[in-house]
């Protein structure tokens, strides 16, 4: 019998899923051009036909982890309130023009936002429109950074996902979850945008809520647009605590669901935007050594005898290395 700890943990964001359309392009833009590692190629649990890929740093670390459903031919999402409209990652001080130099060399739009609480931030868009920020919030490290054979400067290096933006019709309702339920505290505002930190806060342990103008629209789900966002607590024991907690106060939460490299829980904040808790274990690692990590295609068992056909139906792909990049850019 799992012992249950009076105080489930919420140890910040554990991964960021997203909706692609063509997955060649999706991989040339995560790994060749943002420099992440391709850490799990395999399947939509529920779909699959579907590639499901995680991208995140040398071993797949929680906190660094976004992992895409690319669909070719998806049609394109909409931008707007009820979704994770920005996810941030952290890269080093003094690394902003670097970035900015890069993206347009790889022909992509840099554009340079106002300073959010001290730091710079710049937004790169995805092939498909799907907002990435980059703030420039931790110390350079010396040790480079290689990643699938994209060798980035460590000094410009992304290290983790830093945050992700909540944009809301009204503040109150998910503030309040947030705080008094998930251990999150409001720690600073510009603006329209309220931060809350969890732990000790700083990268990986921030959320932003965006209130929305009135006149903005609902977002519609599609490629270039988040389908959920993960938040990691360390074990079964707080997860099922967590389940408890959540149905007690009327939130709709689903049973427990084996995704093989973690153990999940959903439910709807109250914007609509879907929220799920992820426990740590059992990793990335649990099918692959740290140096073949998404170099195999890994099939959940259920699909194994289906292995020949679900292979046969994926789009053919490459892992990029350094180069230009695919053609299909």
């Amino acid at each position: 019998m799992i012992e249950q700890p009076q105080t489930p943990r919420i140890d910040g964001i554990h991964h960021v899923t997203a909706i692609a359309s063509a997955p060649q392009p999706n991989l040339d833009f995560y790994v060749r051009f943002l420099g992440l590692r391709l850490v799990k190629r395999t399947v939509n649990f529920d779909d699959p036909g579907t590639y499901h890929f995680y991208y995140g740093d040398d071993t797949g670390a929680p906190g660094t982890i976004l992992t895409f459903f690319p669909s070719p031919g998806a049609r394109r999402g909409r931008l707007g309130s009820g979704q994770v409209t920005a996810t941030t990652f952290t890269v080093p001080f003094d690394s902003i023009d670097y970035w900015s130099q890069r993206a347009t060399s790889y022909g992509f739009t840099a554009l340079a936002q106002p300073d959010r609480f001290g730091h710079s931030v710049l937004r790169v868009d995805d092939g498909d429109g799907l907002v990435i920020e980059l703030v420039a919030a931790v110390s350079a490290e010396s040790t480079p950074c290689t990643r699938d054979g994209v060798e980035i400067p460590a000094e410009y290096a992304v290290r983790n996902i830093h945050s992700a933006t909540l944009t809301e019709k009204q503040e109150g309702p998910t503030a309040q979850l947030l705080t008094a339920t998930m251990g999150f505290r409001e720690t600073a505002r510009e603006g329209n945008r309220i931060r809350f930190e969890v732990g000790d806060g700083g990268p990986t342990r921030t959320i932003d809520v965006l209130v929305a103008d009135p006149s903005t629209p609902g977002g519609l789900g599609g490629a270039g647009t988040v389908h959920h966002i993960a938040f990691r607590t360390p074990d079964d024991a707080h997860q099922q605590r967590w389940q408890e907690l959540l149905m007690k106060e009327g939130h709709h939460v689903s049973p427990v669901m084996d995704r093989n490299y973690f153990h999940s829980i959903y439910y709807r904040e109250p914007g609509h935007i879907l929220f799920e808790i992820a426990t740590d274990p059992p990793g990335f690692q649990v099918d692959e050594t740290p140096e073949t990590l998404g170099s195999a295609l890994k099939l959940p068992q259920e699909y194994e005898s289906m292995r020949g056909r679900i292979e046969a139906a994926l789009p053919a792909i490459t892992v990029p290395t350094a180069g230009a990049l695919a053609e299909s850019y």
